[in-house]
């Protein structure tokens, strides 16, 4: 499972960036090891999360979401958060570039954490 350190600055508005890769028909998680400015664990306490993944056509186009990630706080004190997909729907997915992105929520405020591309890689054999 592969993790990531990211800077997130909720006053700033902008998400972090990160690229992901997934190989349909397999389950598919990563880790987000969330640090302050100052690189500091980011204290997601009372956060929840939600992350969505659509695929790209075009540049600046997209179907709209093909799939939701599962999003969990293996430590929201010390600022890990986990994303994932199971294995059937990783399968559902076609191979191509999707983009995905994951926001946060505390109280009445959402914020992004962290958007970029995920490569969805097919099995070609069986």
């Amino acid at each position: 499972m592969p993790s990531k350190n990211i800077t997130f600055d909720p006053d700033s508005g902008v998400p972090y960036g990160a690229n992901l890769t997934i190989y349909g028909g397999t389950d598919f998680s990563t880790t987000f090891n969330v640090k302050t400015t100052s690189s500091s664990a980011f204290d997601l306490t009372g956060y929840s999360g939600a992350g969505a993944l659509s695929k790209s056509i075009a540049v600046g186009a997209t179907l709209g979401a093909s799939d939701t990630f599962t999003v969990g706080f293996t430590s929201a004190y010390d600022g890990v958060m986990k994303i994932s997909l199971t294995d059937t729907e990783t399968g559902n997915l076609t191979e191509g570039r999707y983009v995905y992105d994951v926001l946060v929520t505390v109280g009445s405020s959402t914020y992004p954490l962290v958007r970029g591309n995920a490569y969805v890689y097919n099995t070609i054999s069986s």
